[in-house]
């Protein structure tokens, strides 16, 4: 039996050191096929061209924070004060607009009505002239210019008014409508749909 046993191991040897040396083996070599034109080594190729990019920007994938509607500067100062942020929906009169954005800044650590607001939307033509109705017939006042249409609250019921007596204000330009809680917040509402 034991020789049986070593000559069955003798035979395993071997054939795992056949299948091990056929492993290893170099296989055939590969030919590359000939070319079938003959180049002129005299000849110089061309240089190859430069690829471009095209001078296309990408679409704005963002959405509008609170943050980046108004200049990064005076996100950080609101920051540096120790104001925080209070985001919603924006709303206009009865339209509501989920893809824009309505931010109150401020100190709400505290009770105070010291507080700065922006807001940015996309708005179609239709919400457009609907959302500026309602407001004039509320008392609202429309001023048409070059930057689109302001409607900002009557100045004799508005809590807060800047140096030119307006208050709440919104600008409805191309496609968007900005807000801020005076007519000359609205130009840090700098948010654009890209």
């Amino acid at each position: 039996m034991t020789r049986s046993l070593t000559r069955l191991a003798a035979m395993l040897a071997i054939a795992s050191t056949a299948l091990l040396a056929s492993a290893c083996a170099p296989s055939a070599p590969v030919t590359e096929p000939e070319p079938s034109e003959t180049v002129d080594a005299s000849v110089e190729s061309p240089a190859p061209e430069p690829e471009t990019t095209p001078d296309v920007e990408p679409a704005a994938t963002e959405e509008p924070t609170c943050e980046t509607i108004i200049p990064p500067e005076t996100a950080a100062d609101f920051a540096s004060l120790g104001w925080t942020n209070l985001a919603d929906i924006f709303q206009v009169a009865s339209v509501q607009i989920p893809e824009g954005l309505q931010c109150v800044w401020g100190d709400f650590s505290t009770a105070t009505d010291h507080v700065q607001i922006y807001g940015w939307a996309p708005i179609t033509a239709e919400q457009a002239a609907t959302a500026e109705n309602e407001l004039v017939a509320d008392g609202w006042i429309r001023e048409d210019s070059a930057e689109g249409v302001y409607i900002t609250e009557n100045p004799e019921t508005a809590a807060n008014v800047d140096e030119q007596g307006y208050g709440l204000t919104y600008l409805f330009g191309d496609g968007w409508v900005k807000y801020a809680d005076t007519k000359q917040g609205i130009v840090l509402v700098e948010w654009s749909q890209g």
